[in-house]
C-alpha cells in the first residue's frame, strides 16, 4: 500500500517572491540596476544556500570552552557553521558599510535595510551583532573621538571578512536591565589607563572583537548621569581575553545561535569615548540604530513565516480542497498579510527618514516625527511579529509544532523582539518623552493627522478618529501617574494608526501581483478590522 506523503513548504528567490520589497526598491532604485541585482542575489541566497544551511545547522548552538587540556582558562566560544558563513557574507555585501560609504546618499539606508530584510530570516539572528556593530559605528562616528574613529571604524566598515569586526553592547546588569542608571561596573584610572571591574549579566554576540559599555568612574555620583561610555577590545594580539571571564552562556527561549554570555570584568582595559559622565546620552545614537534593526528583523521574520504558510496552503489538501481555496484559511492568511503590510511600510518609511537625516537633514517637523517614530515602530512591530508568527504556526496544524520542520524557531526567535532594546512599556514611556512639551506634542500629533491620505473609507476615518482621540487624551491628561498608566495604550494607538496611514498612502498607487491577488486597499480594510490588536480609542 502506498502511503500519502505530504510535501513541505519551499522557498524560491526571496526578492522575486516579495512584491512589497520589489515594488519599493524598483521605485527608488530603478536607475541603479546594480542595487537591484544585489538584492536579487541576496534573495537567491536567502531562499537557497542560506536556507538549506540553516536547516542543516538547526541543532547546532555556540559552544563555550572555558579551560584548555592543561588547565589554562581560555574562554573560547565556537559559533555554528551558519554564523560563520553569515559573517563572511555580511562583510562582503557591505551590510554595515553601505550607509557610511554613502554612495547613494539618502537612499543608502534603504539599500542597506532592504538587504538586511532578505538576509535576516535565513541567518538565525546574525542581525543581532550586525545591529550593535552599526550602532557602534554610528556612535563612534558622532563621538568626536578621532583616535577611536581611526582605530575601530576601518574594521567595523570593512568589506574584507579578514578585517571585519563586529561590536558588542554591554549594558545589562543584575540591578537594572532597562534602568541602566543602576549599573554597578566601576571604572578606575591607573597611570592613565582606565580599567573596568564588574559583572555584565547579559551580553549578546560575545564573540565580537570590540564592545561599547557603560561603567561608573570612581567618585562619580549614582544614577545615569554618573555613568561614562567606554570602548574596549576583547582580546589581545595572541587571542587572549583582556581580563574578561565568561561565566556561562545563557540558556534562552530563542535566538539560541546568538552567543549570549554572562561576563566578569576583572580590570579590563578600556578607553573613554567622550566625557567621563553622561554615558547614557552618548550611547543614544546606538539605541536609535539598533531599534531600527529590531523593526526590520520583525518584518523580515513575519515575511518568512507568511511565505512558508502561503506555499504550504497551495500544497496541503484537506476536506476535498487545497487550504488556499478554503475561504476561512485564506481569510486568516490575508488578515496576517494585512498586519505585515502595515508593519512593512511604516518600517521602511522610518528607514527612509533615517537615511535623509544622516545625509540631507530633516526639517523641524520631520525631526520630531522620526524621534517619535523610532520607538513607536520598534514596539509595534515587535508585538506584531509574535502575534503573526504564532498564527503562522497554527496555519500548519501539528506540523507547526514540530521542531525539525524549522517552523517553531520563528516564533521563539520573534519573542526577543518586544524585549530587546526596550520592552513595550519602556518604549511607550520613551514615546511620550519623545513628544516633548505639550505644545510640541500637539504640533507633532497634528503633523501625523496631516499625513493621513484624503478619503472617506472606513479605515481612514478610523485612523483619523484614533489619532484625534489620542491627541485629546494627551492634552487633557495632566496627572503624571495617569499619563504613565495610559502610555502603552497611547503608543499602540499611534503605532497602529501610523501603520494604517502608511499602508493607505501605498494603497493609492500599488496593486499586488499574482502571488497575492488582492490590492492594498483591501489589505488596509483588513488591517483596520484586525482582531490581533484593534486601534485603541481613549
Amino acid at each position: 500500500m502506498k502511503l500519502f506523503q505530504q510535501a513541505g513548504p519551499r522557498l524560491d528567490n526571496q526578492y522575486h517572491a516579495d512584491p512589497y520589497l520589489s515594488a519599493l526598491t524598483q521605485t527608488h532604485f530603478s536607475e541603479q540596476q546594480s542595487v537591484i541585482r544585489q538584492l536579487e542575489q541576496m534573495g537567491e541566497l536567502a531562499g537557497g544556500e542560506l536556507y538549506q544551511l540553516q536547516q542543516a545547522d538547526r541543532l547546532n548552538e555556540p559552544v563555550l570552552t572555558q579551560w584548555d587540556p592543561w588547565g589554562e582558562r581560555i574562554d573560547q566560544i565556537e559559533v555554528t557553521a551558519l554564523w560563520k558563513r553569515a559573517e563572511v557574507l555580511a562583510a562582503e555585501q557591505g551590510l554595515i558599510a553601505i550607509p557610511y560609504e554613502q554612495k547613494l546618499g539618502a537612499l543608502s539606508r534603504l539599500h542597506q535595510f532592504a538587504l538586511v530584510y532578505l538576509f535576516t530570516p535565513s541567518t538565525d539572528i546574525y542581525s543581532c551583532p550586525l545591529a550593535m556593530t552599526d550602532g557602534a559605528a554610528r556612535t563612534l562616528s558622532q563621538s568626536g573621538n578621532q583616535k577611536l574613529i581611526d582605530q575601530a571604524l576601518p574594521h567595523l566598515l570593512s568589506r574584507d571578512p579578514a578585517q571585519f569586526w563586529t561590536s558588542g553592547q554591554w549594558m545589562t546588569e543584575l540591578p537594572g536591565g532597562s534602568d541602566v542608571g543602576q549599573t554597578e561596573t566601576q571604572a578606575h584610572c591607573e597611570a592613565g589607563q582606565w580599567k573596568l571591574h564588574g559583572r555584565k549579566w547579559f551580553t549578546s554576540a560575545t564573540t565580537s572583537q570590540m564592545a561599547l559599555t557603560l561603567a561608573r568612574p570612581e567618585g562619580n555620583p549614582a544614577g545615569g548621569r554618573g555613568l561614562a561610555l567606554y570602548y574596549l577590545e576583547t582580546r589581545d594580539s595572541a587571542g587572549r581575553l583582556k581580563n574578561i571571564q565568561i561565566n556561562r552562556l545563557k540558556d534562552k527561549l530563542g535566538t539560541r545561535k546568538v552567543p549570549t554570555a554572562e561576563l566578569m570584568l576583572t580590570g579590563t582595559p578600556a578607553e573613554l569615548v567622550g566625557e567621563p559622565q553622561n554615558g547614557v546620552r552618548q550611547i543614544s545614537p546606538m539605541l536609535n540604530i539598533t531599534r531600527s534593526w529590531n523593526a526590520i528583523s520583525a518584518i523580515a521574520l513575519m515575511r518568512r513565516g507568511l511565505n512558508l504558510a502561503w506555499d504550504y496552503a497551495r500544497k496541503r489538501v484537506a476536506f476535498g480542497a487545497a487550504l488556499i481555496d478554503k475561504p476561512l484559511h485564506r481569510e486568516t492568511l490575508l488578515q496576517l498579510e494585512a498586519e505585515f503590510a502595515g508593519a512593512f511600510y511604516l518600517s521602511f518609511e522610518m528607514v527612509h527618514l533615517l537615511g535623509q537625516a544622516e545625509t540631507e537633514g530633516l526639517n523641524k517637523q520631520q525631526e520630531a516625527y522620526l524621534r517619535l517614530l523610532t520607538p513607536l515602530v520598534k514596539l509595534t512591530t515587535g508585538k506584531q511579529a509574535v502575534a503573526v508568527l504564532s498564527e503562522v504556526l497554527e496555519c500548519f496544524g501539528g506540523a507547526g509544532y514540530i521542531e525539525d520542520t524549522g517552523l517553531p524557531v520563528l516564533l521563539r526567535d520573534a519573542q526577543v523582539l518586544p524585549i530587546w532594546e526596550g520592552t513595550t512599556n519602556v518604549l511607550s514611556l520613551d514615546s511620550l518623552r519623545a513628544l516633548g512639551s505639550p505644545q510640541q506634542a500637539q504640533e507633532t500629533l497634528g503633523y501625523l493627522l496631516e499625513q493621513v491620505p484624503e478619503g472617506q473609507s472606513a479605515a481612514l476615518k478610523q485612523t483619523r478618529e484614533a489619532l484625534g482621540s489620542a491627541g485629546q487624551w494627551l492634552k487633557q491628561t495632566t496627572d503624571a501617574a495617569e499619563l504613565e498608566r495610559g502610555a502603552r495604550r497611547f503608543a499602540l494607538t499611534l503605532g497602529r494608526s501610523l501603520q494604517l496611514s502608511a499602508l493607505a498612502r501605498q494603497a493609492q498607487t500599488m496593486t499586488l501581483g499574482d502571488q497575492l491577488p488582492i490590492d492594498l486597499e483591501d489589505l488596509m480594510q483588513r488591517y483596520a478590522w484586525a482582531p490581533l490588536n484593534q486601534l485603541q480609542r481613549h
